[in-house]
């Protein structure tokens, strides 16, 4: 009998185990290991765009998904330059940044509201999103246009309407990345990024967010990789009781969802590893464990089995597990049933992207255009999206160089009796960028730039268009005011 109580004991302790992972897969069709380990107890998964091929083969996934658990279903759709469900086309919704730039909560709203009615109908209940970081650091190299902007309570008031939006459409919100992570120059990708602020300054600038969506009822809120030397000493967020536990949970009164970041990202593989990390993360508070695109299987074994462990032999308590389960199991009853809502994308996007375009200087009609786009190295945060103004101008020539191996007389020489314009993407944080820009101008001053990035380096004296993102729908709105 007591080896029968045993082996139920151990059987449910790596059900509660299993229950704190978001795991991933390769593929537009469930493998039989993640319905299995589903039927078995496993907290959900994170889709991403090589999961994703139309909403009607999406729908078909996750309704497989629900067919073998209860899982929470998660992606990145941030609108903006983060899509996963256009992650092959560009997304129709303008990002955040172009949401800031016009100021208006409402529309904010709406625009989240379409984002989470697309979700709900193909099956998704958790958007991981918006970014609530204040984007201090102009050079921050992940955040950038997924931030509303610079301003704390523009910052603020924006990342309510996006939870009311998506939250509108009963798909959850997961506000990202707390304590913040836009006053960082390094990727929690790549490292452990820094964030040197006081903790003064930290609950004036990078909290107030955050508060914010608590009183708005996130039901998520998403860690960060970022050490912030006087709140976490030499720890990232993530793995911080006194940033997740005591500020958070007790300072903060947040009771609901708290779901890492990727877990695979190198902050915590290069530190302390996939496995430590996870068994960290859930001590330091965490609930849910996002363990990103690159664990397999084998990973995922390796993680229950050291979540077991850890209980086994102190390092985690068994409560922890307990709590996290409990806030995983009301989050799937406020889930309900999936909705199918009718989003207005074909009407708002295009509508915010139009809003936030701003021209200085003045456009002339187009004669044989010459589009020039100055290649950038895509994030990993983003990935490979499409960008630019193909095919959304018919009567242009399109051209992709690389900065430095761009032809500057040869391009000048095709543009001779054309009309030039030359397209980057935050032009402010690449010098090469910056060269080509500045030598075509020199050669051809009525050239027309367009920042498809943050718009923080302008050259002196052109026509300069800006769309506060690299969106489908922020290169249509461009496109079009160009055409004019």
């Amino acid at each position: 009998m007591s080896e029968l109580i045993a082996a139920s004991s151990d059987q449910r302790l790596r059900r509660l185990a299993a229950g704190t992972l978001l795991v991933a897969f390769k593929g537009t069709i469930a493998p039989d290991w993640v319905l299995h380990d589903l039927e078995n107890g496993l907290g959900g998964v994170t889709l991403f765009g090589f999961n994703v091929a139309d909403p009607a083969q999406l729908s078909a996934l996750t309704s497989r998904l629900r067919e073998a658990g209860d899982p929470v279903i998660s992606l990145d759709e941030e609108g903006g330059d983060v899509t996963r469900l256009a992650y092959h086309v560009g997304s129709p919704y303008p990002g955040n940044a172009a949401l800031g730039a016009v100021d208006d909560v409402e529309l904010t709203q709406r625009v989240y509201r379409s984002i989470g009615d697309e979700l709900a109908s193909c099956g998704v209940n958790l958007d991981m999103a918006p970014s609530a970081d204040v984007n201090t650091a102009a050079d921050n190299p992940v955040i950038g246009t997924r931030s509303f902007g610079s301003d704390t309570a523009l910052v603020s008031r924006h990342t309510v309407a996006a939870v009311h939006g998506l939250q509108s459409a009963c798909v959850a919100a997961c506000v990202k990345h707390f304590p913040g992570h836009g006053a960082t120059r390094q990727d929690s990708h790549l490292e452990i990024p820094l964030v040197d602020a006081s903790v003064e300054l930290l609950r004036e600038r990078e909290l107030a967010p955050f508060r914010a969506a608590i009183d708005a009822g996130t039901k998520s809120i998403m860690t960060a990789h970022v050490r912030v030397p006087a709140l976490t000493g030499a720890a990232p967020a993530t793995l911080s009781s006194t940033a997740l536990t005591s500020l958070l949970r007790g300072e903060m009164g947040y009771d609901g969802v708290v779901i890492t970041d990727a877990l695979d990202m190198h902050a915590i593989t290069e530190s302390v590893g996939l496995a430590g990390g996870a068994v960290l993360s859930l001590a330091a508070g965490a609930d849910l464990l996002c363990l990103g695109p690159i664990p397999t299987e084998e990973d995922v074994r390796r993680i229950i089995d050291e979540i077991v462990a850890a209980v086994g032999d102190g390092r985690l308590p068994a409560a922890r597990l307990e709590a996290a389960a409990e806030r995983v199991n009301r989050l799937r009853a406020w889930f309900g049933s999936p909705q199918t809502g009718q989003a207005e994308e074909s009407v708002i996007g295009l509508t915010a992207a139009r809003r936030a375009v701003t021209l200085t200087g003045a456009t002339s009609p187009l004669v044989d255009p010459l589009v020039v786009e100055v290649e950038t190295p895509p994030t990993i945060a983003v990935g490979d999206v499409p960008w630019g103004f193909s095919p959304l101008m018919p009567q242009a020539e399109v051209v992709r160089v690389k900065p430095e191996d761009a032809d500057v007389p040869d391009i000048l020489e095709r543009a001779i009796g054309r009309s030039l314009i030359v397209v980057v993407k935050d032009a402010h944080r690449y010098e090469t960028s910056q060269t080509v820009v500045s030598e075509l101008l020199a050669a051809r001053p009525d050239a027309t730039v367009v920042e498809m990035g943050l718009p923080i380096w302008r050259p002196e004296g052109a026509t300069y268009l800006a769309t506060y993102g690299a969106a489908r729908a922020n290169a249509q709105a461009a496109a079009e005011l160009l055409s004019i």
